[in-house]
């Protein structure tokens, strides 16, 4: 399964935060925006990430991310000359997917909880798989039609008239045959390439899977400068409230086993001193100690409610 994070667009929604810095290295908090979409990726399981960008901020995204490795992943960067729709993603990384299954999730999304991911890629082995999420204002989305029996019957993208005030998300799975429907698609009235029109096909093939999230799972989109702030606030509260972080790409490698513990330690000795860094410190104490079977007292660890929790 191959990655794919479009982090494209002009951030015209976030002027002028946008004007001079790249949308994709905004805070959410403690942390720029790409980290949540690609510690989502990383959750999965997926190694092999393709990040879409803009001119201008492709060498910007490459400078601050590098070639993954520090992370134990291989990133590869591909220029969107212009915002031609989500689905272009799939025209411009064609050789990047090659042969395998791919999975897209947009740079500004952010998803907290467990919404069945890992079992979903699991499961793929054809088709396409997306995910339903309820919200209050379906009309700003692509909006999922159910019949009586939870089947889904239709896909309308930003509706007048919603048939259901479930969504659909940026994150998306699809097998390989997404190149091509992605390739024969036409420009829609807004001369773009819709993900709508995408899994349109793929319902009309019999071959689409959605996956309704439940209520204990937040998708917060941080496109806007309301959403941007409301996002922080909601990660702020919920890594004060656990002592946890959340989208954290240094952890996560080292608890997927993606890097090693020395590894790890390496990358904290290059960081500045700064509260992100104490964290880390702190994950590493803890699995250091587990490692060695001894306990954080004999490290001398006052805080011992650092829990092995993504």
């Amino acid at each position: 399964m191959k990655g794919i994070i479009l982090a494209g667009g002009t951030g015209t929604r976030l002027y002028p935060l946008t004007k001079v810095c790249c949308k994709q290295l905004l805070p959410v908090f403690d942390k720029p925006m790409i980290y949540y979409p690609l510690s989502t990726l990383m959750l999965a399981g997926i190694k092999d990430i393709c990040i879409i960008s803009t001119p201008k901020d492709t060498p910007v995204l490459k400078d601050f991310l590098g070639d993954g490795s520090r992370f134990g992943l291989n990133f590869s960067y591909i220029v969107q000359q212009l915002p031609k729709g989500i689905a272009e993603a799939f025209i411009l990384g064609k050789d990047f997917i090659g042969d395998d299954n791919v999975t897209l999730i947009l740079g500004d999304n952010i998803f907290y909880g467990d919404f069945g991911l890992i079992q979903a890629i699991r499961d793929h082995k054809n088709g396409a798989t997306i995910f339903g999420y309820p919200v209050t204002n379906p009309r700003d989305f692509g909006v999922i039609e159910f019949d009586n029996e939870g089947k889904v019957i239709s896909i309308e993208e930003k509706p007048q008239k919603p048939k259901s005030n479930y969504i659909v998300p940026g994150l998306y799975i699809y097998d390989n045959d997404v190149i091509d429907i992605a390739t024969n698609l036409k420009p829609s009235k807004r001369l773009e390439y819709e993900i709508t029109d995408v899994n349109v096909e793929y319902l009309n093939r019999g071959k689409l899977r959605v996956y309704p999230m439940g209520r204990g799972v937040a998708w917060l989109d941080s496109g806007t400068t309301s959403a941007l702030s409301e996002a922080s606030t909601f990660v702020e509260i919920v890594e004060a409230r656990q002592g946890l972080k959340m989208a954290c790409p240094e952890e996560i490698a080292l608890r997927l086993g993606f890097i090693s513990l020395d590894k790890f330690k390496n990358e904290i000795d290059n960081m500045s001193r700064c509260q992100y860094r104490t964290y880390l410190e702190g994950v590493y104490r803890e699995v250091y100690a587990k490692a060695n079977n001894i306990s954080l007292g004999q490290l001398g660890i006052c805080d011992k409610n650092l829990l092995q929790n993504l």
